[in-house]
């Protein structure tokens, strides 16, 4: 923390080795550059392309593989020119420093050819030795952010050649970008929150400071070396100077703890804050590597994941540590403080964004909470994990979560063991599909129509009889969207249950449901993955079509399920309709609609297995 020596020194792993492409206009100095740096010497007799350099292990303290790549810049080469480039960890771009016209080629043709590879670049002005002093021209980088360093080089005096390589295996090794913001100069928001969850995992007695021996055991655990009273002392004065509440009676607040890497950053030694982040396990993207998290989670397509009670309970005892104004109901402010040691707040953005229950005061409840942990589970279980992990979920991180039984399995067995089920919503526009979603999660209801254009959740608690819980996820799909996405075969083989919703005013809009519902149920016969499915019948309010009750009898006893449900989003009349979901999901045997083509089916495979057993029964006569 003191010293920064301890750092520069330190042995990344992150990255086994390094592939840096040399480039820019003919007679520039590639290849100089490039022999001068593997011989330390300068050589006369330069072919017109290098084959691939490898420059010494121990030339560099990180002790990490280099290999220079050598490229033509003719056009007949230009093919392969971009392939290098795209391949390249980082890109020396080359002008020659006599030549000052050259510096317009740069940002006229080169730069702007790898802003869009995305590529970091180190500018390098070659043959400084012929440089008229008297010029003082230099590369405006402006609009090209990925410039990281321009320096000046001579391969005939053997001036700063190390250095160019230098700086182009630490822009891959300890890269400023993910840290920090060239123009504006603070540190990145993923950079702070990681610093953080560091301070806190470093803060033993969480007192919100680090005591002369925290500091000094952080020291040992990041730069293997014991800082000595003097010099714990050299670092709190430092900070103190700076910014007095860096420092209070007790020790280092993570204020000045931060502080101290804006330091080390803006002179240069970013790779002392690298050596921080590398050893709490956080990678180039400033996230934590593969090997902080459990392996890849292995299911087949028909099974979920779900937290254990064991995340359940952890999760619980976190809700009301974070309730700070004890209303049970987490506000965005302390949401935010919940998650600001994860690389960001996860629900900020859709699918998570308003998808479960708030109060009127936009927090959420224990319930509403706990539901956005489950759909942010089933969606995706390593971004859960992970966060899971930076909000200090302590043991095993393996032991958060289980892969569900595959619903086939459930079938068989007539009965689910989930406690989250992901049902599907389908229907034509305007039935009410959006509604079903909104009153889900306590929204009142609008007249104001607006179509889904794009899939949507909702996420809630739903209480049984025996006062169990079930988490329920409803998806919304819209209607343009279907036929697209019935065209992979394992598009059902997530879901637990399927609602069909119809305006039950409109028999245009209950034949179009019916058409859905065929289309699903013929999808799942084909596929293997068979849908319990329910009928709603939304707007229950206004007066039915004339044949509505005929026409719902009728497809009822044609597929084998229940008829439609009549719900009013307007009146607030759902007719228990989610504890009807959920219980048709946890039975998914008893809902199961069956199509003309899969009762044909059916009858022929009966006929072919009568068929084998008489064949069988002959066959085996005395």
């Amino acid at each position: 923390m003191a010293g920064g020596g301890c750092g520069s020194t330190a042995k990344f792993k992150s990255t086994t080795s390094i592939r840096i492409a040399v480039a820019g206009d003919h007679g520039t100095g590639k290849s100089s550059l490039i022999l001068a740096a593997a011989k330390e010497d300068f050589s006369e007799d330069v072919p017109p392309v290098l084959p691939p350099t490898e420059l010494p292990e121990d030339m560099y303290p990180d002790g990490v593989p280099v290999t220079i790549i050598d490229t033509s810049s003719s056009l007949e080469n230009r093919g392969k020119l971009v392939d290098e480039l795209k391949r390249a960890d980082v890109v020396v771009l080359t002008y020659a420093s006599d030549q000052p016209s050259m510096l317009e080629r740069l940002s006229t043709f080169w730069l702007p050819e790898l802003q869009q590879l995305e590529v970091p670049v180190i500018v390098a002005g070659c043959k400084l030795d012929l440089k008229d002093e008297q010029q003082a021209v230099s590369l405006d980088s402006g609009g090209f952010p990925e410039i990281e360093t321009c320096i000046e080089c001579s391969a005939y005096t053997n001036s700063q050649i190390p250095e160019v390589f230098y700086y182009a295996q630490k822009v891959v090794l300890h890269p400023t970008g993910p840290l920090f913001d060239q123009e504006s100069h603070p540190l990145k928001p993923r950079c702070i929150r990681a610093l953080k969850r560091i301070f806190m995992l470093c803060d033993h007695d969480r007192d919100g400071v680090l005591n002369d021996e925290e500091m000094n055991d952080f020291q040992v655990k990041c730069f293997n070396a014991p800082l000595q009273p003097l010099e714990i002392a050299g670092v709190k004065n430092k900070v103190q100077e700076k910014i007095p509440e860096g420092v209070n009676e007790n020790g280092l607040t993570l204020l000045g703890f931060i502080f101290l890497h804006v330091m080390f950053i803006e002179k240069g030694r970013v790779e002392t804050t690298w050596t921080v982040l590398r050893k709490f396990g956080y990678n180039n993207d400033v996230r934590l590597g593969n090997d902080q998290l459990p392996p890849p989670i292995k299911r087949t397509p028909d099974q979920s994941v779900e937290l254990t009670s064991k995340a359940v309970e952890f999760l619980g005892r976190v809700f009301f540590l974070h309730d700070s104004d004890g209303d049970g109901a987490l506000n965005a402010d302390e949401l935010e403080e919940l998650f600001s040691t994860a690389p960001e707040s996860p629900w900020s953005d859709a699918p998570y964004v308003n998808a479960a229950e708030k109060n009127a005061s936009g927090g959420l409840s224990l319930d509403g909470f706990l539901a956005q942990w489950d759909l942010m589970t089933l969606l995706d279980p390593a971004l859960s994990v992970e966060n899971l992990i930076c909000i200090e979920y302590s043991g095993d991180p393996s032991s958060a979560v289980r892969v569900t039984r595959s619903r086939r399995v459930d079938r068989k067995k007539q009965r689910s063991d989930r406690y989250v089920f992901q049902c599907f919503v389908f229907g034509p526009k305007e039935a009410g599909k959006s509604s079903l979603l909104h009153s889900f999660v306590g929204r009142t209801f609008s007249e104001d129509y607006t179509s889904t254009t794009e899939e949507r959740y909702t996420v809630n608690i739903v209480d049984e009889p025996g006062g169990t819980k079930k988490t329920l996820i409803l998806r919304e799909i819209p209607e343009d969207a279907i036929a697209n996405f019935l065209t992979n075969d394992d598009a059902l083989a997530t879901c637990d249950i399927a609602v069909f919703v119809h305006d039950s005013s409109n028999e245009s809009s209950w034949k179009r449901a019916t058409e859905l519902l065929v289309q699903v149920a013929s999808h799942g016969e084909s596929t293997g993955h068979e849908v319990p499915c329910v009928i709603v019948a939304a707007k229950a309010d206004l007066d039915p079509y004339p044949t509505a009750i005929q026409d719902s009898r009728r497809v009822s006893q044609d597929m084998g399920i229940e008829a439609s449900i009549p719900i009013s989003a307007k009146s607030g009349d759902f007719n228990g309709i989610f504890q009807r979901i959920v219980r048709a999901a946890e039975h998914p045997h008893l809902s199961i609609p069956e199509t003309e083509a899969g009762k044909t089916r059916k009858q022929y495979h009966r006929i072919l297995n009568r068929s084998l057993m008489v064949v069988s029964g002959i066959v085996h006569l005395p």
